[in-house]
């Protein structure tokens, strides 16, 4: 059983009501129980946390180099274009992580196009709407259960 925490940037505390055309119409605390009733049917158990304040996401991720985080599904929203902070914070800790956006990034203002946290995560999904956490959660599970070739891709991905 693993330890998998899902972050949510800036603004994702308004899912489901904050531009419903780009992002869904599914509130953050149900994005966050299908993806815990997800978790268990996997073998593995889900933390998620949310915060707007770029700082307060920084100690959750310093805070995995104590606790059993074993896998991070990260969503920085805008701090996507914008936090070496965060990026750091992420390289620091050493730990695999997707990063999933709910829009297609690609497919919106020029200065989205640019991530931060592309080059060092295992992997990204991005424009599947809510399905992208759910993926990222199947991933994961792949990932940690076939350890051997994580370690692996980890030394090659930085994570």
């Amino acid at each position: 059983m693993a330890e998998i925490l899902v972050l949510h940037g800036p603004n994702l505390n308004l899912l489901g009501t904050r531009e419903p055309h780009l992002y869904g119409s599914t509130t953050l605390s149900q994005l966050n129980e299908s993806l815990k009733v997800l978790s268990a049917e996997l073998g593995h158990t889900l933390s998620a946390f949310q915060s707007n304040n770029e700082s307060t996401l920084i100690d959750k991720i310093h805070d995995c180099r104590q606790d059993r985080t074993d896998f991070i599904i990260l969503n920085p929203a805008a701090f996507t274009h914008t936090s070496i902070a965060l990026r750091d914070a992420m390289l620091a800790i050493n730990k695999p992580f997707v990063e999933v956006h709910l829009s297609n990034i690609y497919r919106r203002e020029s200065f989205r196009h640019h991530s931060y946290f592309s080059d060092i995560a295992v992997g990204v999904i991005s424009g599947l709407g809510t399905e992208g956490y759910a993926s990222a959660l199947r991933f994961a599970h792949h990932f940690l259960s076939h350890a051997s070739n994580s370690a692996v891709h980890c030394e090659t991905t930085h994570c």
